[in-house]
């Protein structure tokens, strides 16, 4: 059954402070978890080139999560979505946390896959904000949802510091907190009151939806999409690296803790005014400058492995992703019919986690297999960013030019 048309934003407001809650509460689990990620894969695995694969897994479930969960979404309402990706964390957090206790590599690796479904549903928190919001509070909706993350920023880390030695078994209570967080945050979902299906406009006779090739070879979905797997991708190469960095260039599992939290802020933090900036200066303006922040990461990174310049190096990468990719959602949601939300948002996010997925792969190989020293698997890392950044800016400048031609012609 769908709901009725909404004249205002009063129930959008409703369900973003809802989505703020849980991108806080639930959200808590991925610092938590790209943490350990990688500390826990290096204990377990047979070959260091694979410490990061556990990562790599989340980021794969939540690849080969979107293009069902998207769909069922649309079809089933947005919270049946949600509750499935919080039982799957929990379920996710459980058999990682046993694949510990038995000493088992594999173990560990299906429940990261499971958590992956979480993933995915968290990443249709900024969607489900836009759903039922007028044109002009989207932006600022998809930003406060992705502001919540500042509290999943501080949540997170201080939570895993407080229990990562709670048991005899190093990393198990992070594992367990996870857990804890899923099934709590649960109930925040019983006060969402979204549409189910897609709103109908009677003054407009519906359309079909496009097919996925054709939505593909729309300048703007494509850029938005390029632009969106750029920013999440370089991201994720860099910080699935830092805490095995950290830790090898001799700094502490605190220090990475503490590294990690202050970039989740700078991740979150500019949330609070980017949708402003987005409806003042346009989504593609932001976008761009979220790939310069990147461009500065990455030079920061190449400069050394002191404590001073990881923090720069995670902070810097925070902002390019808020700006880029929170720029790069708004972007998709102006470029496509409100019946091909489900095509469009799952295909998106099966391209942006793929592309995910390759390059948490890539990470652990650059880190702990592209020289003998931890500082050279570092630099390798970020030395990485550049060919991509200049994809994604090139695609800017083109889309501009193009609509720039278009707009000029007779």
């Amino acid at each position: 059954m769908t709901s009725a048309p909404i004249s205002d934003d009063q129930r959008a407001k409703r369900n973003t402070a809802f989505l703020v809650a849980a991108q806080a509460i639930l959200g808590a689990q991925m610092p938590i978890l790209f943490v350990i990620g990688g500390l826990v894969g290096a204990e377990l695995s047979p070959n260091p080139c694979l410490a990061t694969l556990p990562i790599s897994l989340i980021v794969f479930g939540s690849m080969t999560t979107a293009p069902w969960l998207s769909p069922l979404m649309q079809r089933r309402g947005r919270r049946m979505g949600f509750v499935i990706g919080g039982f799957a964390g929990a379920l996710g957090a459980g058999l990682a946390a046993l694949g510990l206790l038995i000493d088992s590599f594999a173990v560990l690796l299906l429940g990261s896959y499971v958590t992956g479904i979480y993933m995915s549903a968290q990443g249709f928190y900024r969607f489900a904000a836009a759903d039922s919001a007028s044109d002009s509070f989207r932006p600022k909706a998809i930003s406060w949802v992705m502001a919540g993350g500042l509290g999943a920023a501080i949540i997170g880390p201080q939570l895993n510091k407080a229990v990562l030695d709670a048991f005899a078994v190093p990393f198990l209570g992070s594992y367990l907190a996870v857990m804890a967080l899923n099934l709590g945050g649960l109930f925040l979902f019983l006060g969402l009151d979204l549409p189910v299906g897609t709103p109908a406009d009677p003054k407009v006779a519906p359309a079909p939806a496009r097919s996925r090739r054709t939505l593909l070879r729309e300048p703007g979905i494509l850029v938005a999409i390029l632009c969106g797997m750029v920013a999440y991708g370089l991201m994720n190469l860099v910080m699935t690296s830092t805490p095995l960095a950290v830790v090898g260039m001799g700094h502490g599992r605190d220090h990475a803790n503490d590294i990690v939290s202050a970039h989740v802020l700078a991740m979150f933090v500019p949330s609070f005014f980017t949708g402003h900036l987005i409806a003042r200066f346009g989504a593609a303006k932001i976008v761009g400058v979220g790939l310069a922040f990147l461009g500065l990461a990455g030079l920061t990174g190449l400069s050394g492995t002191t404590l001073p310049l990881f923090y720069g190096d995670l902070i810097l990468l925070g902002l390019g992703w808020n700006f880029g990719f929170i720029g790069a959602t708004a972007m998709l949601t102006a470029e496509h019919r409100p019946e091909e939300r489900g095509i469009v948002q799952g295909l998106n996010d099966t391209m942006v986690f793929g592309f995910v997925t390759l390059v948490s792969l890539s990470s652990g190989g650059l880190m702990n297999c592209s020289g003998g020293l931890p500082a050279q698997g570092w630099f390798s890392v970020n030395a990485a960013m550049f060919p991509a950044l200049a994809l994604a800016g090139g695609s800017l400048v083109w889309l501009r030019l193009r609509r720039a031609r278009v707009t000029s012609a007779p």
